[in-house]
């Protein structure tokens, strides 16, 4: 069955639905956890390294926007490689995405269960249950999906209030950061990355967006520039109360630090619950990109089923719950932010060469924002740890191996 005989998913998300769930994949596990090694790699120049993040994910965002205004169908980077550079290019965004971004997920549940429980097995049980839970509700539609992120987006952004108002309520303490480098500010950027890209999710659900021309650009602007907001304002925060690289659990030894040590367990109900939102958020769109891929034979067709009552890619949120279920229970994932970010990196360093190739008539920034975007996403994916670097371009090199020797194409690309 073609494509265009599929059935299609429903667009039902508003701006609103569209800008909740972009910020529940940015503003999730990351703003409670990212800052120690950001901060062990970046010393004092963590505020760079966080700046150098953001325009990249600026750059990343735009052009993401300019091609989703296009190409409002589900698959995202996946989809725009397919379409401007040629099926092999669209393969390798999609393929970096699933692997960097099943991870991801694994890395989600695991916070979430480490904040709310000591015992290291019930860590993984705990984990297993979110995992199979949120799965559940993407499977009964996109509406619950938006719904329950927007109540946890406003649960997290309720706990950091608390936490700024107790941060910059108290007084600043001076302490060293110790030394800097341009390749720590440069891995800093890397690692902090992994916060912010939660933007893509908002367009691979191009599909489920009412009036994705209009609504997918200004869902991603808006999400992006509360997000970043948010992560300066918790940067300085943490930065005027204490050394952010001496703890694991920045925000609630900064509180701790601070005399409200009554707030420790709110942030650390907090940090749940953003776990949570993300890993929601997540699901959702590592399904669509899953049932894009599979939609052009990329992968198993079966992944490519879309449920006639809750008209969402049912088969391929189910094989994502089970792998993501198997790596909670067998693997520690907390040293693959690194090798998630590697993989996300390369995947918008693909949108930014698509949108450089749109026609005068399709471009809303000029192309120096996708050049921009472009040798960030290089310069940071090389600057990460190099296990990181070497672990997923291993994972990427196997998944164009099997691709080759499966469908026996070679992918032209279109001019």
């Amino acid at each position: 069955m073609s494509q265009q005989q599929q059935p299609a998913l429903a667009r039902r998300l508003g701006v609103g639905d569209a800008v909740v769930i972009g910020l529940g994949s940015m503003v999730g596990a990351g703003v409670f956890a990212v800052w120690s090694p950001a901060a062990r790699a970046a010393g004092s120049g963590l505020l760079i390294g966080l700046l150098i993040a953001a325009v990249v994910a600026y750059c990343n965002a735009s052009s993401s926007a300019q091609l989703a205004a296009v190409y409002p169908v589900s698959g995202g980077t996946y989809m725009y490689g397919r379409e401007r550079l040629g099926e092999w290019w669209g393969f390798a965004a999609g393929w970096c995405f699933v692997i960097g971004k099943t991870a991801s997920c694994a890395a989600m549940a695991l916070t979430f269960a480490t904040y709310v429980v000591p015992n290291h097995w019930l860590q993984r049980l705990l984990a297993l249950a979110a995992v199979v839970a949120l799965a559940a509700v993407n499977y009964r539609g996109v509406t619950r999906t938006a719904r329950l992120t927007r109540i946890l987006v406003t649960c997290t952004l309720v706990v950091l209030a608390l936490v700024l108002v107790l941060l910059y309520s108290s007084a600043p303490v001076h302490h060293s950061s110790g030394s800097t480098s341009p390749y720590g500010v440069l891995q800093s950027a890397g690692l902090l990355f992994f916060a912010f890209a939660g933007y893509a999710r908002i367009a691979t659900m191009g599909e489920e967006v009412r009036e994705p021309a209009r609504t997918i650009p200004r869902a991603i602007g808006i999400a992006l520039v509360i997000a970043i907001g948010i992560y300066l304002a918790v940067a300085f925060a943490l930065l005027r109360t204490g050394d952010p690289a001496s703890t694991t659990a920045p925000l609630a030894a900064a509180v701790d630090g601070a005399g409200a040590a009554w707030a420790t367990p709110v942030v650390r109900i907090g940090a749940a619950l953003a776990s949570l939102g993300a890993l929601l958020a997540l699901i959702a769109g590592i399904g669509r990109t899953t049932l894009a891929m599979a939609r052009n034979r990329d992968l198993p067709g079966w992944l490519a089923a879309v449920h006639p009552r809750y008209q969402v890619p049912h088969h391929a949120e189910l094989a994502l719950a089970v792998v993501v279920g198997i790596l909670v229970l067998s693997t520690d994932l907390r040293a693959v932010i690194g090798f998630s970010s590697f993989g996300v990196l390369l995947y918008y360093a693909i949108a930014n060469a698509s949108a450089f190739t749109q026609p005068a008539d399709q471009r809303r920034w000029p192309r120096a924002v996708n050049v921009i975007g472009l040798v960030g996403c290089v310069v940071l994916a090389v600057s990460l740890p190099w296990t990181s670097a070497i672990v997923a371009a291993a994972f990427l090199a196997a998944g164009l191996l099997v691709r080759r020797f499966t469908t026996g194409r070679a992918g032209s690309a279109r001019s």
